[in-house]
């Protein structure tokens, strides 16, 4: 089905603009919190992070699990944001522990914090999207 999301269609490029519209149709419908565990379960990311990042408390998190809820649009969001960030990472790093490892170090160009302390917004999403392309591309300051 066109409006199913799946993490193929979950990259940092994404070349086709039906992928696009499959992910803003899954972002309006709701990530359900099965599809959210497969893909938590892949990141570098702790439950207690993936709850700090998605504003939301570890109760509500544990009640989306028992009633298999669908996360609102804005947590689905945030969801398939630092789902294609941390496949952007890897591509970057070629190894989750390299890529961990640097999601928990401070950086000078962030001002002394770590990756990590700025994924719970989008802006900071963006700003470590930003210097991962940097690392890419060999801009290292």
């Amino acid at each position: 089905m066109a409006s199913e999301v799946n993490e193929a269609m979950i990259s940092y490029q994404s070349t086709d603009d039906r992928d696009v519209f499959s992910l803003i149709s899954a972002v309006r419908r709701g990530i359900s919190y099965f599809f959210f565990r497969k893909l938590a379960g892949n990141s570098p990311f702790s439950m207690s992070e993936w709850t700090h990042y998605l504003h939301l408390s570890e109760r509500t998190m544990q009640r989306y699990k028992k009633q298999e809820k669908q996360f609102d649009p804005l947590a689905s969001e945030r969801i398939l944001e630092l789902t294609m960030l941390y496949k952007y990472g890897m591509e970057v790093f070629g190894s989750k522990d390299k890529l961990s490892v640097w999601l928990s170090s401070s950086s000078v160009v962030l001002g002394g914090n770590t990756p990590k302390s700025f994924l719970d917004n989008s802006f900071g999403i963006q700003l470590v999207r930003d210097e991962l392309g940097r690392i890419e591309q060999g801009v290292l300051a």
